[in-house]
């Protein structure tokens, strides 16, 4: 029994609390919900990603123009999934990294690939190199683009360099003349491997490109417009080779006329000061 005038300090002898090993649990994060109409963008692209592999598989099986239908086709697709995402409000920094992945694939290693099991495969290590430049320009270029689209000075009415679609369809303008001419048979391979390389360092390069993205027109040309595409859809069903060939020559001679076109002066103010 402890002495009441012991002024020293008594042990509290209240039975603590047990202990308990079980670990508590964080607060659950609340849970977002999104419309299946919202993901329809990232079904696009990953609809395009495997539009271009079975292009390379139809390619293998030697049906280049089944190959080439499909590049064109995840090229529309890539054309419409960031606007679609856009216009639904649903973009997202993992819909834009799978749209910079599958891009590689569809434009930069299916079309190589396609362009080697139809022209290149006598060459061997020549063209293969061919087809390994053309696919790190490709590499490169979407990472340019990537980087410049952050900023936020980016002029979003050109492109500096040749875009990866655009790329993949100039790179297979050599099989687009063979098939125009009937044969489909590949000549000069040595011109195709150098055709590639070229194509390749176009992707890469620092001059401007014309970007349709925010092209416009009167409203009175609309008809002429639709017009056109109607024109444009119905050559591609009855002479796809031919228009593809056209189609690519009309882009060369608009990108030959930006780069040499000399620079537009700027008109001085009479009423600036000196």
């Amino acid at each position: 029994m402890s002495d009441p005038s012991d002024p020293s300090p008594q042990p509290d002898q209240r039975p603590s609390a047990p202990t308990s090993s079980v670990p508590t649990k964080s607060p659950r994060r609340p849970r977002k919900k999104l419309h299946i109409v919202q993901l329809i963008p990232n079904f696009m692209t990953v609809a395009a990603l495997c539009a271009g592999l079975t292009a390379v598989r139809f390619a293998i099986e030697g049906q280049f123009g089944l190959a080439v239908a499909l590049i064109l086709a995840a090229a529309v697709m890539d054309g419409l999934d960031g606007r679609l995402a856009r216009f639904l409000k649903s973009e997202s920094d993992m819909g834009a990294e799978l749209d910079s992945l599958c891009d590689l694939v569809n434009f930069g290693v299916a079309p190589a690939l396609i362009t080697y099991l139809w022209a290149l495969q006598g060459m061997r290590a020549e063209g293969w190199i061919a087809c390994l430049i053309y696919a790190v320009a490709c590499l490169l270029r979407l990472a340019r683009f990537n980087i410049g689209s952050r900023l936020p000075d980016n002029d979003s009415n050109s492109f500096q360099g040749v875009p990866s679609p655009a790329g993949a369809l100039l790179v297979m303008l050599p099989m687009f003349l063979a098939f125009a001419l009937d044969d489909g048979v590949p000549h000069a391979n040595g011109l195709v491997a150098l055709w590639m390389a070229l194509v390749g360092w176009l992707m890469v390069g620092r001059f401007r490109t014309p970007s349709f993205k925010r092209a416009t027109i009167y409203a009175e040309n609309v008809s002429f417009v639709l017009l056109a595409f109607v024109a444009l859809v119905a050559a591609l069903l009855t002479y796809p080779w031919t228009t593809l060939a056209i189609v690519d020559c009309a882009y060369l001679a608009a990108l030959g006329y930006g780069f040499f076109k000399p620079p537009r002066k700027a008109v001085e103010d009479p009423t600036a000061e000196p």
